[in-house]
């Protein structure tokens, strides 16, 4: 887990134990802007600050302007920290260096955040930044392991979190980090240390209904309560701007997509680890396969399919979203 790593190096840091390099780099933004916040914040007073720490930014300078100031000596202090943001911005031109890398400045500690975008691992400079510092890639988090995420922060921290509730904030933030996080350290603000996070406490702080979202229609479908999907389909039909019809489709491809697998396993105990869910969300999907035969799945995520298609405009203009909401269950139904 990237999480894991990034604890390593910010332990190190803490030891006085800092590298010369840190180039970290990757599609997800949270750890990068979490390390170099760190370095900028922690590693030197803020009196060897004035005169020892500057933040570039990558559209502003060349890689030599990046050398020159790293070869500088610090002024009445061990080390000077240089934070390069937007380092990408330097992406054709980054592999100048090179030399600086197979020979850094030991006083110096240069960070460069090279968001959204990875080094070649095979180039020689990547292998040179390995041996004396560090290269970390920020990875996105795939869906299914955000609520384990959150889990283990808020763990971090003192708190505990009902898997319900992590399913909700991941269905309404997605997989954002930044904005995850956000809304948990809200969360902490107005919580007792140790108190558990449940869908109660984020509909009343958040905005999100415990009652009315997508985690809640899945079940619902799975179940076969008619009458509870349709009374949340006419809450999205009447909030379309919190509910997007594209998120809903989305969200029950995924699930019938996993029931299809499920369907398919010889050894159901390995449902958990083989979904890529929280065992505790396995029996939605036991209660669902009872309900809907293998060949039923594949019809609906046919029909999702289609209403997808629907949605973009083809084939069916000027259909509201309420009108293909229920177009949707009708055929789920029947």
């Amino acid at each position: 887990m990237p999480l894991d790593k990034v604890k390593t190096i910010i332990n190190d840091i803490k030891k006085g134990h800092t590298k010369p390099m840190y180039f970290l780099m990757g599609n997800e933004p949270y750890y990068i802007d979490g390390i170099s916040k760190y370095i900028e914040e922690n590693v030197l007073t803020d009196a060897e600050k004035g005169f020892n720490q500057m933040v570039l930014y990558g559209r502003d300078i060349s890689v030599d302007d990046i050398v020159s100031n790293a070869k500088r000596f610090p002024m009445m202090a061990e080390k000077q920290v240089i934070i390069v943001k937007e380092a990408q911005d330097l992406s054709r031109t980054i592999e100048n260096l090179l030399a600086y890398a197979q020979n850094p400045q030991p006083t110096t500690i240069l960070v460069l955040c090279y968001k959204y975008k990875t080094l070649d691992k095979r180039k020689k400079l990547v292998k040179a930044i390995a041996e004396t510092g560090v290269i970390f890639e920020s990875k996105k988090l795939y869906e299914n392991q955000v609520p384990d995420w959150i889990k283990r922060v808020l763990a971090g921290k003192g708190y505990t979190i009902t898997p319900k509730a992590a399913q909700m904030l991941v269905e309404f933030l997605g997989t954002d980090l930044s904005k995850v996080n956000n809304e948990l350290e809200k969360l902490q603000l107005i919580l007792k240390p140790g108190e558990q996070i449940t869908p109660q406490i984020i509909e009343e702080n958040i905005g999100i209904s415990k009652d009315f979202n997508n985690f809640e229609l899945q079940n619902a479908i799975g179940a076969k309560d008619i009458k509870k999907a349709f009374a949340i389909i006419q809450y999205f039909a009447q909030n379309p701007k919190n509910n997007p019809l594209l998120m809903t489709v989305a969200l029950l491809y995924s699930f019938f997509t996993k029931l299809l697998k499920y369907h398919a396993l010889s050894n159901k105990r390995e449902a958990a680890k083989v979904l890529g869910v929280n065992p505790y969300f396995v029996k939605d999907y036991q209660t669902a396969a009872r309900n809907y035969p293998m060949k039923k799945v594949s019809a609906i995520i046919g029909v999702l399919k289609e209403i997808d298609l629907k949605e973009k405009g083809v084939g069916a203009a000027n259909l509201s979203q309420a009108d293909l909401l229920k177009e949707l269950l009708v055929k789920i139904f029947n």
